[in-house]
């Protein structure tokens, strides 16, 4: 029979599976299909910033769509072509209709000795040019004289499409999840992202409490981000008190962490707390390893509290931005594991709170039956827990900041908090 996260698994893998052929860009008809299709599972809530609007430093570009692409022989074969692979166009590529020979052509062509099979991901969003991507052993076949090029794509005055969905809480603090749609099919870098922020949308949605706003971001990355922050920039400093980048989340290995910028903000204590329990040798990179969304959100003059848990990071995995990372770079199980270590994440905040102790000097537990009359070493270690707890409960602390200093997980001592409050020795702290 299958387990409810089994279904679940082959549910997020069937959406990557469906959005990995789409062709996307930072702007365009891909990146709107790609929301449509992930507004079939969450209530997103899409916006078109027009081309040439002024965000910060940046000015959003010319919007880009393609419909066909290729490089032909002399005897008119595809040798190069956009309907097998869309990662054989450079992103952005102008229109182009000509001739041109061999060594005109070699110009315009990219590919990487170092992995001859694989085609790499290259793009020119901010300067007019074209060119043509192929794998390195394929390369040197191309021998004939001249050959006919064809790029049908359109690069005229359009928007730029993002969307967002906010999930409201008991509380106006919020849990900020960002995850770009801009990259054409890759399926870690680009594509586990979406889908496992989308399936943690789900998951919120269906709770009927939650402390926390969550305020979901799907943008093109960099250009997105940017744009989307010089339209909330001063709510987002206001109410946010936690936030990820979730990228790079479907690949079998190990979990790691990308620090804000800060490296000491809620979004970093508590995925650090969850790690160390859960994956205690998972890798953890400073800010200055920073490539990705993170930057702009954590940028001076913004500076969220906003991190990256991932699994290999962008950069450092052979498959990234190339075509290897397909299909069979990610797996189901990946996905699900990506989306329960967020989930324990969350529930870690949503039951982070600050309590204060009710009396003076420890507290008589065996009245309140607390205090069993045949000892164990299970109960000494409950009891020096409970008493412990007590006596760092003055009001500052948060229970995350206690667990840490406990060594034990949050979620241990969660339970232990909601038995001490229940028999009214410990108090929430608005």
């Amino acid at each position: 029979m299958t387990t409810p996260d089994m279904t679940r698994s082959k549910a997020m893998y069937a959406l990557l599976e469906r959005l990995f052929p789409i062709c996307r860009s930072i702007t365009g008809n891909g990146v709107r299909q790609t929301l449509t299709i992930l507004g079939e599972c969450i209530p997103l809530e899409t916006h078109e910033v027009p081309s040439g609007t002024q965000v910060f430093d940046w000015t959003v570009p010319p919007e880009w769509n393609i419909h066909d692409a290729y490089v032909a022989d002399a005897c008119g074969n595809r040798v190069i072509d956009f309907q097998k692979n869309n990662l054989h166009v450079v992103g952005y590529s102008i229109p182009i209709n000509g001739r041109f020979s061999r060594e005109e052509l070699d110009e315009h062509l990219y590919s990487l000795p170092e992995q001859p099979s694989a085609i790499p991901y290259v793009t020119s969003y901010y300067k007019a040019h074209w060119g043509f991507c192929l794998p390195h052993c394929e390369r040197g076949r191309l021998t004939d004289p001249w050959y006919d090029v064809v790029i049908d794509s359109t690069l005229a005055p359009g928007s730029l499409t993002y969307a967002d969905l906010v999930i409201p809480g008991e509380s106006e603090e919020e849990i900020l999840i960002s995850t770009y749609v801009c990259h054409p099919s890759l399926a870690n870098n680009e594509l586990s992202g979406p889908v496992v922020a989308t399936y943690l949308a789900m998951a919120l949605l269906r709770r009927e409490r939650r402390r926390f706003t969550y305020r979901f971001v799907f943008v093109p990355e960099t250009i997105g981000s940017i744009t989307y922050l010089s339209r909330y920039k001063d709510h987002l400093k206001k109410h946010v008190v936690a936030g990820f980048v979730v990228t790079c989340v479907g690949d079998n290995a190990k979990f790691c962490y990308l620090k804000s910028r800060a490296g000491e903000t809620l979004a970093d204590r508590i995925v650090l707390h969850v790690l160390k329990h859960a994956e205690p040798d998972a890798l953890i990179f400073e800010f200055t390893e920073s490539g990705s969304d993170e930057r702009q959100y954590c940028s001076p003059g913004i500076n969220l509290p906003v991190g990256s848990l991932m699994r290999t990071k962008y950069g450092c995995f052979p498959e990234y931005h190339t075509s290897l990372d397909n299909l069979e770079f990610v797996s189901a199980e990946a996905l699900a594991g990506s989306l329960e270590m967020y989930l324990r994440c969350v529930d870690g905040l949503e039951r982070n709170h600050v309590y204060r102790s009710r009396t003076y000097g420890d507290p008589q537990l065996g009245k309140r039956g607390l205090y069993p009359s045949i000892s164990s070493k299970e109960f000494a270690e409950s009891l020096r827990l409970m008493i412990n707890l007590i006596a760092y409960c003055d009001g500052t602390h948060d229970l995350l900041w206690i667990a840490d200093k406990f060594g034990v997980p949050l979620a241990r001592l969660v339970e232990v908090a909601d038995l001490l409050t229940s028999h009214e020795l410990l108090e929430r702290v608005s």
